[in-house]
């Protein structure tokens, strides 16, 4: 596992945003061309309940999974390498906050296999341990990047860090409740 630390490692974060972005797009513009979809914001996963989108948003939000595993196994492996020389968190922590991550994209692929009509249970659930498990997550690298400060990070870059995990928060209370 310690060669996700070469160089060239940065493209993964960066795929994980433009792949999950398509995932949520592409499979959007084709419930709309289908007629499955009002085209005014509907639910994520309204637009991948019928074929052919359901396969479409499935297979994409399962790539977004595993990226996703990537991009935090290669984030703690760099908390754990920048932890030897300046020992601001302990590795507990570290593999705490990664499992919690690990889990929320348990979450997500469930809701990606499970469509929302299908087994609505399971994909709720699915919803609940991805949305969830997402905020902690976030939350935990918000508090890492804290300490890390000033060697590892700006203030900066902690206060915008921490102003997302704030609105994660609040934006997953609505989630839940409805």
């Amino acid at each position: 596992m310690r060669c996700c630390l070469m160089p060239g490692v940065a493209f993964v974060p960066a795929l994980l945003v433009a792949w999950s972005s398509a995932a949520f797009i592409v499979p959007y513009v084709v419930a709309v061309l289908a007629g499955h979809v009002d085209p005014f914001v509907p639910y994520i996963s309204d637009t991948g309940t019928k074929p052919p989108e359901s396969g479409i948003f499935c297979f994409m939000i399962n790539i977004s999974s595993i990226l996703g595993v990537a991009t935090m196994c290669i984030r703690s492996l760099v908390i754990e390498k920048q932890n030897e020389s300046s020992r601001f968190i302990s590795s507990t922590f570290n593999i705490l906050s990664l499992c919690v991550g690990l889990l929320g994209c348990v979450g997500m692929a469930i809701v990606a296999s499970f469509q929302e009509l299908s087994v609505t249970s399971v994909h709720d659930v699915g919803a609940l341990v991805a949305f969830g498990s997402g905020v902690v997550y976030i939350t935990l690298q918000s508090v890492i990047s804290y300490k890390s400060c000033p060697q590892w990070n700006t203030y900066l870059m902690c206060h915008i860090r921490m102003a997302i995990s704030l609105v994660s928060c609040i934006a997953v209370i609505p989630s839940i409740l409805y």
